[in-house]
């Protein structure tokens, strides 16, 4: 799937939410899209490792960490998930670890930094549930678009 989320801008601007919250890329694939998975949760990633582990194929996993920068959501391990279960990508409001082992991974990640401090592991969260951040709701089904140049979200699959 090729695409370029500012054809989509030019196209579809009166249907799409921008997200305004920067990113940071840190797997290999710098472009990805699919449909919306999310889960909330504070410092805890038991809940992202359940939701990538069962998460449909191809779906792209939303993380809202509550931008906490206090340790990572996701290392090496948890992203070599991405790829052995073929899901479009993940975005994380929050922290990750293993920078450079992801770097040099096949996978789709966005994230707000790194913290090499793994996360709590007391399993507490939500799962499929509507998320809010980066001026943007982030609705289990919705399609996001997520490049280089920002994350488009669709209440449709637009390509």
């Amino acid at each position: 799937m090729r695409f370029k989320t500012t054809d989509l801008c030019d196209d579809y601007s009166k249907e799409l939410a921008i997200c305004n919250q920067p990113f940071i890329s840190y797997g290999m694939k710098k472009a990805f899209a699919g449909p919306i998975s999310t889960v909330k949760v504070r410092e805890d990633n038991v809940l992202v490792r359940e939701s990538l582990e069962t998460i449909p194929e191809g779906h792209i996993l939303i993380v809202d960490g509550g931008a906490s920068r206090n340790c990572a959501l996701l290392g090496d391990r948890l992203a070599s998930i991405i790829k052995d279960r073929n899901l479009a990508g993940v975005i994380i409001y929050g922290c990750i670890r293993d920078s450079a082992d992801i770097a040099q991974m096949d996978v789709g990640l966005l994230a707000l930094g790194t913290n090499p401090l793994k996360s709590n592991k007391n399993g507490e969260g939500e799962k499929d549930i509507t998320l809010t951040f980066g001026e943007v709701e982030w609705e289990p089904g919705n399609f996001a678009y997520a490049d280089e140049d920002g994350i488009v979200i669709s209440e449709r699959k637009l390509i």
